[in-house]
């Protein structure tokens, strides 16, 4: 099967891409103390820059926002530093890279927070979930996440606040743009989505309140980058990760693209999480309505091969495609379809934490 599609160069902004692959945000938790990035990941980055553009793996904006051990942040000075590291190895062989903001909200646990404190959330609702912690005496484990506690009203200004110095933190380390994280049930997910967010106030109820919060935190990017085509956002309509459900994900995902096109973001990254198995009925019929509402460039992402992506730009559904799981284990993707190769299958007892073993080991062709 011809691939011409895909690799046809395209326009990102003022970036030139290549190819329309994308390397899709992938938590491998392989972070160094103080969850700053350092030279493994500047490794597996560089390795993978043959993407016509990579996004980071989630990074949180703020200590509150984590989830699981060893995911990178972008709050303080030494993750800045490491991130640098990150970009300009990837400059170096010739990609372009954007960096995911993340807030885990109820996804977490006191271990993980600043002061043992409670998770935050637009409710008090415990999901059923995990996240990943680390004890007092170093041991680390699976843990159920706990109960949070609901954000008053007066700090959601300050998690807006959050998002915008990460986006500035992000662009001082070399990024050239930022993808604002509102899929897989995090916080932002958590405030769309009807069954996690029970508020009665100006952010819950109505889906107008409902995207309040994501709209903010989108506003507020694109105001600090000064430039709206280096902002992306990515949401997973029908997902269930992190035990979000939508009683309404046709109404609820219709008004929030409807409302970006106004924002004439770089793009809409629309994620299907097919890692967790299931049918998800409906889901393409949902997938085609969003391409039809939204005016910009869209990447699709979940489950993709050489010839779905091909199919899918080619028809239209799509102008980029996100590969994951196929880019943990092929640094040389991109070569690899192009020359029709077989790829090398993914180890998934090395896909998180750990050092060089499944993650910069992969070999590429020849």
């Amino acid at each position: 099967m011809s691939l011409d599609h895909l690799f046809s160069p395209t326009q990102l902004g003022d970036l030139n891409l290549p190819n329309r692959l994308v390397m899709a945000p992938l938590t491998r938790q392989r972070s160094l103390p103080g969850n700053v990035p350092g030279e493994l990941n500047a490794l597996y980055y560089a390795q993978r820059a043959n993407a016509g553009l990579i996004i980071s793996e989630a990074s949180q904006v703020c200590p509150q926002g984590q989830g699981y051990a060893w995911t990178p942040g972008i709050h303080s000075a030494e993750q800045v530093a490491g991130w640098r590291q990150v970009t300009q190895a990837v400059h170096e062989a010739g990609g372009r890279v954007f960096l995911q903001l993340w807030h885990v909200g109820r996804i977490s646990h006191p271990l993980l927070q600043p002061g043992g404190a409670d998770p935050v959330a637009p409710s008090a609702i415990q999901a059923n979930a995990e996240c990943y912690v680390v004890e007092a005496d170093g041991s680390h484990h699976k843990a159920a996440t706990a109960k949070p506690r609901a954000l008053e009203l007066h700090e959601l200004p300050g998690i807006v606040a959050a998002y915008a110095q990460g986006t500035a933190n992000a662009i001082q380390a070399g990024f050239d743009g930022v993808e604002v994280h509102a899929a897989n049930g995090y916080l932002l997910d958590q405030f769309l989505c009807s069954n996690s967010n029970q508020r009665s106030d100006a952010y819950g109820g109505s889906v107008e309140n409902r995207a309040r919060l994501v709209l903010q935190v989108v506003d507020a990017v694109v105001a600090t980058v000064g430039d709206s085509r280096k902002v992306g956002i990515r949401i997973s309509p029908m997902g269930t990760f992190g035990d979000v459900h939508d009683a309404n994900p046709l109404e609820t995902f219709s008004y929030l693209v409807e409302q970006l096109n106004s924002r004439q973001l770089g793009y809409l990254h629309v994620n299907r999480p097919d890692w967790l198995g299931g049918t998800f009925e409906g889901y393409d019929a949902l997938l085609r309505k969003l391409r039809q509402l939204y005016q910009g460039t869209l990447i699709i992402a979940g489950g993709q091969t050489a010839e779905s992506g091909e199919q899918a730009i080619a028809e239209g559904l799509a102008d980029l495609v996100g590969y994951g799981r196929p880019y943990i284990a092929n640094p040389d993707l991109a070569a690899r379809f192009q020359a029709g190769a077989e790829l090398n299958p993914l180890n998934p007892a090395t896909l998180y934490g750990g050092g060089a073993e499944g993650y910069t080991d992969y070999p590429a062709l020849g």
